[in-house]
């Protein structure tokens, strides 16, 4: 999935509780930074397994922020089904 998708604030959700929310919904996808906590981490996987959601890994929280235009990391960000794209 493309990382552009992040940028609509519309079709996505950033942070642990809003990304456990749109994985209850049924996300399209979900964005994990590979330096989040290892608790985070394991919880989001295991949920997505799940539901069978894809997970797309970034290097990092601040990268993961900068794609999700905001000024600080995230942990995590989720893409809800209405979001365009594949």
């Amino acid at each position: 999935m493309d990382k552009a998708v992040l940028k609509d604030f519309r079709h996505r959700v950033v942070g642990r509780r809003e990304t456990m929310k749109q994985i209850r919904r049924g996300a399209r996808a979900v964005f994990v930074a590979r330096d989040a906590d290892t608790a985070i981490l394991r919880e989001i996987e295991e949920r997505c397994r799940a539901n069978q959601i894809p997970i797309y890994y970034v290097d990092s929280m601040h990268e993961l922020g900068r794609l999700c235009g905001i000024e600080v990391g995230a942990a995590c960000a989720a893409v809800s089904r209405e979001a365009p794209g594949n």
